[in-house]
C-alpha cells in the first residue's frame, strides 16, 4: 500500500481571505517578519499497491475532479 499526498492551494491570482486575516493577526500575536500566508488543503490517499504511474494518474484524476476546483485551484501530487 502506497500513500500519496494532495496538496490543493488557490491560484496566485485568487484572493485568500483567510490567509490574509492570519496575516494580519500574526504581528499583533508578537510574530514579525511574516510577509504573506496562503490557505491551502493537504489529502493523503491510500492506494493498493506500489505509487507506479498508473496509481498516480488514478489520483490526479481524483484530485482534478473531487479533491480541487481546477477553476480557483492548482494541485501537487507527491508520494510519500
Amino acid at each position: 500500500m502506497a500513500r500519496v499526498v494532495v496538496d490543493v492551494m488557490l491560484k496566485p491570482e485568487i484572493l485568500d481571505p483567510q490567509g490574509q486575516a492570519i496575516a494580519r493577526k500574526l504581528p499583533q500575536m508578537g510574530y514579525e517578519g511574516v510577509v504573506a500566508v496562503r490557505q491551502g488543503k493537504r489529502f493523503e490517499v491510500e492506494v493498493e499497491g506500489p505509487a507506479d504511474e498508473a496509481a498516480l494518474e488514478r489520483v490526479h484524476t481524483i484530485a482534478e475532479t473531487l479533491l480541487a476546483n481546477p477553476v480557483i485551484e492548482n494541485f501537487e501530487i507527491r508520494v510519500l
